[in-house]
């Protein structure tokens, strides 16, 4: 591995160039859904579910107002969402877009109102009585399995979307292994929480007999697909646009019953209509995700070097599968990328995705791999435990080395390059552990406990067509699309079929532009979003962006730049091979002629040219598929110190250091802007986020007074220290590096914890680490404080 080059001075690849994007935001300019204002238009609220499970027996509209409300009887000819998957034994759930007999999830949609104002259609939905026949709720997913559990969907016979399994025999490492722990972990059910929420303004476009949608979505070629599979319309009369996304995260990766609801009402009553979520639908009816449970055992010898891993795990998928990832996202994915980047002589594992009365599971940032993190992370340390070593060590004893690389692991996954036991040593370094255990040793004046923690993982991103196939995902991405243009003033016009919300793709995509061309990155515009002027992609989704659009565009520009060679050396009236693309232009012994120069020749003086120049024009459409498809893989070691409060239970972050690796940086700064993004929301997950549920079904938190997210005084000054190993399998060697951040930290946080509270005898086995887990904790083993007594009072 080499050193990071000095590029201060470029704008290419590898420059931490000051974002385009931010001009116009920072000015208030951003164009969102919620600032799209049409003739004519008119909002929507909906009627939504107030109990978990149910059968519709009434629905009565408020007198003389009938007209304006419309129920699941309306909506003729609108086909339900179905998400499939290609997974054997994976049991479909139909999603009606407006529950008719059966409600499934507290917030389920039963009827949509429309008015003039916002606030007179939520009237409106305020006055619409719904009389239910109340059934059971399953809330909890390993009682959802339960032989006499209420069935969600009863034609199934049971809550399980699917089962899977990784089979093997471990009888002879059990008997051989010096070391055997096992826990049993639980995740809390998340509710994402990007700035702008959901928002979907639709019209039908008479001149050119089209649906036009514009909607805050990460994949909106994705959702043109399902919404023509509603709507009963051909692909070709619906155009998707996705203005400014103001945070996606995987919230608005889906295809949403609400688009399909104002789709149909726009197409039907002939003018705009409009629909803009509130954060109170959004925590209760339509972001959830995360809520794992594991029981893992983990088996190695007296040295700490493990021999298998042996993992029970379900995932709650809630009542319907989410078009198009399904029910099966996180569930499918678990049993193969738990073991992580560690070495193991046998493995196995089984899980379930089940059905539970709670909103559709979604894909969240990191998905899957914050749990299964978290799951084999806790093993490591307590391996290191019961082997008398630092949890360092046992990392360093069990992780792939730089020399085996590239490695294929114990699931087949091809790890491509990287020094894993490099970043864990910079970790320890960057976090001076020595002072660490010293201070704890000494102890603190205010009788807080100090632990230190860390996380080690890999990040597969842009998975290719064989992963996602494999995984029976029904969005199987193929080649990455990208189509260019030069305009005769010598402007780059970039179109890509993936989308930014967050990642700063104007900005990285004109880097590569400007590494291949010598372009100004200010003279290259990227348009994203809008189905009507990009080519097909699945969008942006598993840090795929950079990696598949990024290469796509280079591949575009070296078209271009070829091109452009040609017709430079026509005009320098020199052989092909004489010539080069330097700085911008192309060079001959006898001259220079700039890109302007060019573009301008080839579309306004082609007399200049001879008749018989063939290059294909100044116009390109590439695609890009790596030379391996099954995806890049990043990684990074997250180490942490925190001080815990035994009286309290209360956590804090008084130290935080991350080393990653996402192969050839495009940006550095973008790429720190991502982790910095991403850790924060791990520690949200590690200490603070829970959307809990009654026994009933009822969501617990339906504001953000209930729902903690973690604020400026919560997240502590992170230093990042960067590696680069270039992909081997990429255009630019570079990997996806989006997800990173929220993987590592929870797991981090929980390993810190734990470490803090262990000399009490007490560990944390599921998150949030709030005061209430901790002091339960304490309690459980025995360590009984004076707040903790008064605790358990509380409870009794």
């Amino acid at each position: 591995m080499t050193s990071t080059p000095d590029r201060s001075s470029r704008k290419g690849i590898g420059a931490s160039l000051t974002r385009k994007e931010d001009d116009r935001f920072l000015r208030g300019q951003g164009n969102y859904v919620g600032n799209i204002r049409l003739p004519g238009m008119r909002d929507v609220a909906f009627v939504r579910s107030p109990v978990a499970h149910g059968r519709i027996t009434e629905i009565e509209k408020p007198a003389g107002q009938e007209g304006d409300i419309y129920t699941a009887d309306d909506l003729v000819g609108v086909k339900p969402i179905l998400a499939a998957s290609g997974l054997p034994g994976f049991k479909k759930s139909v999603q009606p877009v407006l529950a008719s007999e059966k409600v499934r999830h507290v917030g389920e949609m039963i009827a949509m109102c429309i008015a003039d104002t916002r606030a007179e259609a939520e009237d409106l939905a305020g006055e619409t009585f719904v009389e239910f026949d109340e059934l059971p709720a399953v809330v909890d997913m390993l009682a959802g399995r339960d032989p006499d559990a209420a069935l969600l969907h009863e034609h199934w016979g049971d809550n399980v979307f699917l089962e899977t399994h990784i089979d093997a025999d471990l009888e002879d490492i059990k008997a051989r292994a010096a070391i055997h722990v096992h826990r049993r972990l639980r995740t809390a059910r998340q509710s994402m929480a990007p700035m702008e929420g959901r928002g979907v303004v639709a019209y039908w476009d008479k001149r050119l007999a089209q649906l036009v949608v514009y909607t805050s979505a990460q994949m909106p070629h994705i959702n043109r697909t399902g919404l023509a599979e509603c709507l009963g319309l051909d692909e070709g009369s619906v155009r998707v646009i996705s203005p400014d996304v103001g945070g996606g995260f995987g919230y608005k990766g889906i295809l949403l019953p609400e688009e399909v609801c104002v789709a149909w009402l726009a197409m039907h009553l002939g003018h705009p209509v409009r629909w803009i979520e509130d954060r109170r639908e959004q925590l209760v009816a339509n972001t959830n995700c995360r809520e794992h449970h594991y029981d893992i055992h983990g088996y190695a010898d007296r040295d700490g070097r493990l021999l298998a891993v042996d993992c029970e795990a379900h995932v709650d998928s809630g009542a319907y599968s989410a078009y198009p990832f399904s029910a099966c996202l996180e569930a499918a994915q678990v049993a193969s990328i738990l073991p992580g980047p560690y070495k193991m002589e046998r493995y196995r594992c089984r899980t379930w995705s089940v059905a539970t009365n709670k909103p559709p599971i979604l894909p969240y940032r990191g998905v899957a791999r914050t749990g299964v993190c978290y799951a084999i992370e806790t093993i490591m340390d307590a391996v290191a435990v019961e082997a008398g070593l630092e949890p360092y060590e046992v990392r360093l004893r069990n992780l792939v080395q730089p020399q085996e690389m590239p490695y294929d692991n114990i699931t087949n996954k091809h790890f491509d390059s990287g020094d894993y036991p490099e970043a864990v040593r910079r970790a320890i370094r960057a976090i001076d552990l020595p002072a660490v255990r010293q201070r704890q040793r000494q102890g603190e004046a205010d009788g807080r406990l100090i632990g230190f923690g860390l996380a080690v993982f890999c990040e597969q991103s842009a998975h290719g067509t064989s992963v996602y196939h494999g995984w029976g995902i029904p969005m199987v991405p193929g080649r990455e699309p990208a189509g260019l243009r030069l305009t005769p003033d010598g402007i780059l016009e970039v179109r890509a079929g993936v989308h930014s919300h967050g990642q700063s793709m104007e900005t990285t995509l004109a880097q590569i532009a400007n590494e291949v061309l010598g372009i100004d990155p200010q003279r290259v515009r990227v348009v994203l979003g809008d189905t009507g002027a990009t080519p097909y992609s699945t969008g942006t989704w598993g840090s795929r962006s950079i990696v598949m659009a990024g290469s796509a565009v280079g591949q575009g520009c070296k078209e271009l730049r070829d091109r452009l060679l040609h017709v430079g050396a026509w005009l320098l009236n020199e052989p092909l091979d004489t010539v080069r693309w330097e700085d911008g232009g192309v060079v001959g012994s006898s001259g220079r002629f700039e890109l302007r120069e060019l573009t301008h020749i080839w579309y306004l003086q082609p007399q200049r040219l001879p008749v018989d120049v063939h290059v294909g024009g100044l116009e390109v459409h590439t695609t890009y598929q790596a030379q391996r498809d099954s995806g890049a893989f990043s990684y990074a070691c997250h180490a942490v110190v925190v001080a815990v409060d035994p009286e309290l239970g209360k956590t804090e972050i008084l130290d935080y250091a991350i080393v990653e690796d996402g192969g050839v940086l495009i940006n550095p700064m973008v790429v720190d802007g991502q982790v910095y993004g991403g850790a924060a929301q791990g520690i949200g997950t590690a200490l603070y986020e829970e959307m809990a549920y009654s026994e009933e079904g009822q969501p617990l938190a339906s504001t953000l007074a209930d729902y903690i997210l973690p604020g400026a005084t919560e997240v502590p000054s992170i230093r990042i220290e960067h590696m680069e190993s270039p992909a081997p399998y990429t255009e630019f060697g570079q990997k996806g590096i989006g997800e990173s951040g929220a993987i590592g930290s929870a797991a981090a946080l929980a390993s810190a914890v734990n470490d803090a509270l262990r000399p009490l005898g007490a560990e944390v086995t599921r998150m949030p680490l709030s005061p209430r887990a901790v002091l339960e904790a304490l309690a459980q083993r025995g360590t009984v404080t004076a707040a903790t007594a008064r605790f358990e009072e509380a409870l009794v």
